[in-house]
């Protein structure tokens, strides 16, 4: 996610950024259902969860937020 959201930076042109930035939005969607699969599995300890919940959740808001934004 992070790579592709320096690509959304370096973007030669809007449509170039944006799709890249749909790119970023998929990636951080995906990073967010592997997540859920590793809490259903138990793979963590419970007090990891929460914290690493929140920072995911937050940044599909800011993402999904930002992609919203550029394709007004």
């Amino acid at each position: 996610m992070a790579a592709n959201f320096r690509a959304v930076t370096r973007g030669r042109s809007h449509p170039e950024r944006f799709s890249k930035m749909c790119i970023v939005v998929e990636e951080i969607d995906e990073t967010q259902f592997w997540f859920e699969l590793i809490e259903e599995a138990n793979l963590l300890e419970q007090s990891a969860y929460a914290d690493i919940k929140n920072e995911i959740d937050e940044l599909v808001k800011i993402f999904t937020t930002s992609k919203a934004n550029m394709k007004k």
